[in-house]
């Protein structure tokens, strides 16, 4: 039995290495410096190396076995993180609690629904559309409340796409309907995510999220970025011109870095503003003369028809997505979330 756990934990750490490796050598540099803050390749190199740490534990057979009392530590806690170092009867009263809170966590992950919910955010104008490349996709959208009584909205992004990650977006589903509701930041809430996904053997890619909080009462918008492609905020100007500006990258994407810290930032929303949260099939669609759409496009295109409602600014995008590609294959699943205030 446990000869089947480390040989599991080993394969999905060789899969977690190689995927990590195959994007760092292939992905341009500029979609790296989104996807990882501008904090440059030394984090992830970090996390490489715990991954050959590990590695190389299971190798000598050296991997579950406690520091304190070099016994065994068990296999569950293995799996969830398996830079564990300690067994259970010899962790501290602290660690334990911890520990059984993480345990907890993970097991209403395993259990829960996936529930549906409507895009209806009191003082937001919302309207959306997901398209993923294959029958199933990675990208997701949602919404919540959190515990403050503050709306919160997601929208996040796996590497690759297909049925694993499908199945991973589904994981992160539950897992931000499990926390969010009791949390008060998009900060809180993504340092605990990225806690239960850098070192769990399920996951063998990264995640790219963008998780904010609105609230009604003040219009203001606390977000987190979490290496996602930066979404768009329009402004409507005083003479009637009108300006695009990024909310740019808080932190590095979840499950790519030792040492994880992400910051939350907060901006004002006032009537008119329109926010538009997107996912890289959008932005990196190709033509046949194998251009990309990008984002100059996508703010052009959003100040033309500012003055629509969201389901035809929507429509807009939709339309200029089929127009760019001229009947080519989308290469990556597209999602688009429109966000606007009434006024």
């Amino acid at each position: 039995m446990e000869s089947n756990v480390f040989h599991r934990i080993r394969e999905s750490l060789s899969e977690k290495r190689q995927n990590l490796n195959e994007w760092l050598e292939t992905t341009p540099e500029p979609e790296k410096e989104c996807c990882l803050a501008r904090e440059g390749d030394q984090p992830v190199q970090e996390h490489l190396h715990v991954l050959d740490q590990t590695m190389e534990k299971v190798d000598d057979q050296t991997l579950g076995v406690c520091q304190v009392c070099h016994g065994k530590i068990e296999p569950g806690v293995l799996e969830i993180d398996y830079t564990a170092s300690i067994c259970l009867d010899c962790l501290s009263d602290e660690e334990r609690r911890q520990l059984e809170t993480e345990l907890e966590f993970s097991s209403e992950i395993q259990r829960a629904l996936l529930p549906q919910q409507d895009p209806a955010i009191p003082g937001l104008e919302i309207a959306a559309f997901s398209r993923p490349a294959q029958i199933i996709g990675g990208d997701y959208f949602d919404f919540f409340q959190f515990r403050n009584g503050a709306h919160g909205l997601v929208i996040a992004d796996v590497m690759g796409h297909g049925v694993s990650a499908s199945l991973l977006m589904s994981s992160l589903q539950t897992a931000l309907h499990t926390l969010v509701p009791d949390a008060d930041s998009p900060a809180e809430v993504m340092q605990r995510v990225n806690r239960y996904y850098l070192h769990n053997v399920n996951l063998t890619t990264f995640v790219t999220v963008f998780l904010g909080q609105f609230d009604p009462a003040t219009q203001m918008l606390t977000y987190c970025n979490a290496g996602h492609n930066p979404p768009l905020l329009y402004r409507q100007g005083t003479n009637g011109d009108g300006q695009a500006s990024w909310l740019q990258p808080t932190g590095a994407a979840v499950g790519v870095v030792e040492d994880y810290t992400i910051r939350a930032e907060q901006v004002g929303l006032q009537a008119g503003d329109i926010l538009l949260l997107y996912t890289d099939g959008l932005t990196e669609a190709i033509n046949p003369g194998q251009e990309q759409l990008g984002k100059d496009r996508l703010a052009q295109l959003i100040t033309r028809n500012a003055g629509l409602p969201v389901r035809d600014l929507v429509a807009s995008v939709r339309q200029e997505l089929a127009d760019f590609i001229g009947g080519e294959t989308l290469a990556d699943d597209v999602t688009i979330l429109v966000c606007k205030v009434p006024g």
